[in-house]
């Protein structure tokens, strides 16, 4: 293996260039005696002669024409890297790993479609996926940003709130619940629940929810999906705890109803999630000062 610095090709490159080792030196505001030494150790790395002298001239030796070559596609190279790191800075080109978590999905693309609105340069790399799976991807460093509930604790994240996330009670259009209005919470220990997985984050809430109310609802059903969810409900086969962003349509459309039940909604955040100690590119702290700035602005309720 090659031991070389880039100060080295740097230096060599003027030297080939200029075939002068003084003409290289005051290019690089270097003396000639430096610049003779590193022209030095570099032959000694490589094992070849770079350069040979004739009279009071020097040429390149066949290894100096092909070191030459290279050390100019180097150069070439790191001039096109201090390009793209400005632009990133710029934030004109960058690349961000996001995973949502499945609930967040309703609202998140038209947030990430907005902010590319802006970053038209800028790949997005989405995974929509649960809780468990995006608590492990931030385990792993996997991705730059989370967006969920609440995370637990001793994860070793900084999450901070950037948008209202209630939780409503939903039920099929013909369920005699639907149209009445300040429903008792202990009416629900009548009906039966359609929830979540377990580790579900909904699911989490809603049960500490009921426990200090002290009232336990039936569940009949548990789904690991949303949608799921939804299509059991309309079907009449109970009530769910859902977030509102999640059945926007089905409420606009009529398909499902939004009951009035005492001291609902039940009131969360999304927040956006990252591990404590990452370096977040410039890319990923856009999109989070994005988020802090949109999302505050919405009323989801």
């Amino acid at each position: 293996m090659l031991h070389l610095t880039l100060r080295q090709l740097k230096i060599y490159e003027a030297v080939a260039r200029n075939l002068s080792y003084s003409r290289a030196a005051r290019e690089l505001h270097l003396t000639q005696p430096a610049v003779s030494m590193q022209i030095k150790l570099l032959e000694e790395s490589l094992g070849l002669p770079l350069f040979e002298k004739l009279g009071k001239k020097i040429y390149l030796t066949e290894a100096g024409r092909e070191m030459y070559r290279y050390s100019r596609a180097i150069a070439e190279q790191l001039v096109e890297a201090e390009l793209v790191l400005a632009e990133l800075k710029g934030m004109e080109r960058g690349n961000l790993k996001i995973s949502v978590a499945s609930t967040a999905n309703y609202f998140a693309t038209q947030l990430l479609a907005s902010f590319r609105q802006t970053h038209p340069q800028i790949t997005l790399n989405l995974d929509v996926t649960n809780r468990e799976a995006l608590l492990g991807q931030l385990d792993q460093n996997e991705i730059d940003l989370a967006i969920m509930g609440q995370p637990p604790d001793g994860h070793d994240l900084i999450a901070e709130s950037f948008m209202e996330n209630p939780l409503v009670v939903i039920a099929a259009p013909d369920n005699p619940l639907a149209g009445q209005k300040n429903i008792p919470i202990s009416r629900l220990a009548e009906e039966t629940l359609i929830v979540r997985e377990e580790g579900s984050g909904t699911r989490s809430a809603s049960e500490r929810f009921f426990q200090s109310h002290q009232i336990a609802p039936l569940t009949g059903l548990v789904m690991n999906t949303n949608e799921a969810i939804k299509q059991s409900v309309q079907a009449g086969m109970g009530l769910a705890v859902v977030s509102l962003h999640t059945v926007s349509l089905e409420l606009e459309t009529k398909r499902l109803a939004l009951l009035d039940v005492a001291f609902f909604p039940i009131q969360r955040y999304w927040f956006i999630v990252h591990r404590k100690n990452k370096r977040l590119s410039a890319t990923a702290q856009a999109f989070r000062q994005f988020l802090l700035d949109e999302g505050k602005a919405k009323k989801a309720f």
